[in-house]
């Protein structure tokens, strides 16, 4: 037997009491859920993180979370360390180390150099 279709929409305290069941029928299987505060916002926020963190375009989440402003979308796609760790290695300045190799293994360019 199917459960009786909706004939109105879910309102958000429809959604809070089903996150609620299924956080906790998930803290069975991740009992570290127990003690989180798991709620739509919860939801949200991390599903903003996880698509920023994949490269989605900002732009793009804030339609998947139905903003109409960009700023509203800001709030829950904070730029964390993990991310900035990765910013930063992309903006490396090579050591001057580094760089002296690059051209002094260079032969042809050596052997210019001698001439001059």
């Amino acid at each position: 037997m199917s459960p009786p279709r909706r004939t109105q929409p879910i309102t958000r305290f429809g959604i809070r009491t089903l996150v609620k069941r299924y956080a906790l029928k998930g803290s069975h299987r991740v009992p570290s859920l127990r003690t989180k505060q798991v709620s739509a916002h919860t939801i949200r926020h991390t599903t903003a993180v996880h698509l920023l963190r994949a490269g989605v375009d900002i732009n793009t989440i804030r339609a998947w979370l139905g903003h109409v402003s960009l700023h509203t979308t800001n709030i829950y796609a904070e730029v964390d360390l993990e991310m900035k760790a990765k910013a930063l290695a992309h903006c490396e300045i090579p050591s001057l180390e580094q760089t002296s190799r690059l051209w002094h293994n260079n032969r042809g360019l050596m052997a210019f150099l001698r001439t001059l």
